[in-house]
């Protein structure tokens, strides 16, 4: 019955996607006229049928595979006219349809780094490009040994990429951790937390510096999946029945904005202010972690 709702789930999606992305690859070609005012048109009309997919992708989840989300510190405020850099703890592909599930509306739409390959996803490559969302190139330590040129074209592409995030409210998403938690990559790095990875300091450091003054608000989320973290399948199948989200917002401090390439005392210590962030993220995820513990024990015991 599971295998069955998500095949349901998944042709809906996809009927969706397809509906949305048509008037995307419509309006992309114009978006290139060097109009502004055109260009402005273009973008919103994009951001709309963004949000719509989402907006539709929720209602298809709420009747096929509903999902409880428990949304924890959600008396915080957001806008649609601010700027945002937002992070989160990375542990599956289901991390992005939480997040937009939840922001979706709240703030302005989400914006992703991506991997350059993924320019070339059918439909959803092309779809990302008109929205604007920055693909990135990363070259391995073997690559820049043979070519000391391509050093530092990542943090070029980065700085190219947020200009365009300047004339409008955009909210930029950051995965710091770099790549999704698991038991072998935790243990492999010797993590010393226990629900997350280490923290990596530059893609952020530099993305805050890329958008300057714009942008002065940071949106931190911590999502919990009680019992196994879910594959994107199994979240199609229905087997995630509910998911934990806490949501901060702070200001981008002062020390928070510096020269992370070249100034050695900035980049210690914008490592060790995310490290900080990242061990009281550790903490709410073992809180809500026992809290869901308490609740599974407590039940148990009422049957």
């Amino acid at each position: 019955m599971s295998s069955i709702r998500g095949c349901l789930a998944f042709v809906l999606w996809f009927v969706n996607l397809l509906f949305w992305v048509i008037p995307i690859m419509i309006l992309s070609p114009i978006k290139l006229l060097p109009i502004k005012i055109i260009q402005r048109i273009c973008s919103s009309l994009l951001v709309f049928f963004a949000s719509s997919w989402i907006r539709v992708n929720g209602v298809i989840e709420h009747f096929i595979h509903p999902v409880k989300v428990h949304l924890h510190n959600a008396d915080i405020e957001l806008s649609e006219k601010e700027w945002y850099m937002v992070i989160a703890n990375h542990q599956s592909w289901v991390d992005i349809l939480i997040l937009q599930r939840v922001l979706n509306k709240k703030i302005p739409f989400l914006k992703f780094f991506l991997k350059k390959e993924l320019i070339f996803v059918p439909f959803l490559g092309m779809a990302w490009w008109a929205l604007d969302f920055p693909f990135m190139r990363r070259y391995s330590t073997a690559q820049l040994k043979k070519n000391p040129k391509l050093r530092g074209k990542d943090i070029e592409v980065t700085r190219k990429a947020c200009a365009k995030f300047k004339s409008s409210p955009v909210s930029v998403m950051n995965f710091v951790e770099g790549t999704r938690l698991t038991t072998e990559k935790h243990n492999k790095q010797k993590s010393p937390f226990k629900h997350l990875l280490k923290p990596k300091a530059g893609g952020l450091a530099f993305a805050l510096s890329a958008l300057g003054d714009h942008i002065h608000k940071i949106v931190d989320v911590a999502i919990y999946y009680p019992g196994q973290t879910p594959s994107f399948w199994q979240y199609l199948c229905g087997e995630v029945k509910d998911v934990h989200v806490h949501i901060r917002v702070a200001d981008i401090d002062e020390k928070m904005r510096g020269d992370y390439q070249k100034d050695r005392a900035f980049k210690i210590g914008f490592q060790q202010h995310l490290n900080d962030v990242w061990i009281e993220k550790d903490a709410i995820l073992e809180t809500m972690a026992q809290s869901h513990k308490a609740y599974a024990g407590k039940t148990k015991l009422q049957k």
